[in-house]
């Protein structure tokens, strides 16, 4: 079974979650946006084996502790879809225009594309690609654990903003209604900010997506 362990870091209080296969304890980080010596005590004081970082999108606060992870423990970044390639390009930039400390440079081991799949031992996530807030955003989907990790598509009450560069409204609905809703209204999502819901609690309360 997937199990997860979600830490805010950064000043943005970004949801970096720390997912393992309870039979392997191989773990994963999904998005580690900084904070980096919090994020391996975590990892440590759950005796977890870290064997990967994966990324939703690549805004400072999900990526500025990427590089530096990846160097420091020698493990593969997989993710996110091509299409963040130049905010990827511009972490140095985001990194001065928000005031964090200086986002080491990565190249992804692996990119990823809609209908690609990650593995944790014994633990399966879909890959879907979810475009609107960046042009390159994905999610990772558990069947199993009923679980989806969602970045900054849809938060509890809220949308992921679509004013920086490469973003849509209309592609983030779309993003929504036709890749998240299928998964299922029981379906528990863990947002990039704030408190977890269900993708059944958003279609009936959200007022960006209610009714979709």
């Amino acid at each position: 079974m997937l199990l997860y362990h979600t830490i805010p870091v950064t000043p943005f209080q970004q949801n970096c979650s720390l997912v393992w296969c309870d039979q392997t304890q191989e773990a994963a980080l999904v998005d580690p946006g900084g904070e980096v010596e919090r994020l391996k005590a975590a990892v440590a004081e759950r005796r977890l084996k870290l064997v990967a970082l994966w990324l939703t999108h690549a805004h400072i606060d999900h990526a500025g502790g990427t590089g530096t992870l990846a160097r420091e423990l020698g493990l593969p970044i997989i993710g996110p879809h091509p299409g963040d390639q130049f905010w990827i390009d511009g972490l140095a930039r985001q990194s001065k225009m928000f005031g964090f400390p200086l986002a080491e440079p990565f190249t992804p081991t692996r990119w990823l594309a809609d209908g690609d799949a990650v593995q944790l031992g014994q633990s399966t996530l879909a890959v879907r690609h979810c475009p609107g807030h960046t042009p390159g955003h994905v999610v990772f989907h558990s069947a199993e654990a009923r679980r989806c990790f969602v970045g900054d598509v849809l938060f509890a009450g809220s949308i992921g903003r679509t004013d920086f560069p490469g973003g849509d409204h209309a592609t983030l609905i779309a993003s929504i209604t036709e890749r998240l809703w299928p998964m299922g209204d029981e379906t528990i999502f863990v947002p990039g900010h704030g408190p977890e819901s269900s993708f059944g609690d958003e279609r009936r309360s959200n007022p960006f997506v209610a009714g979709t």
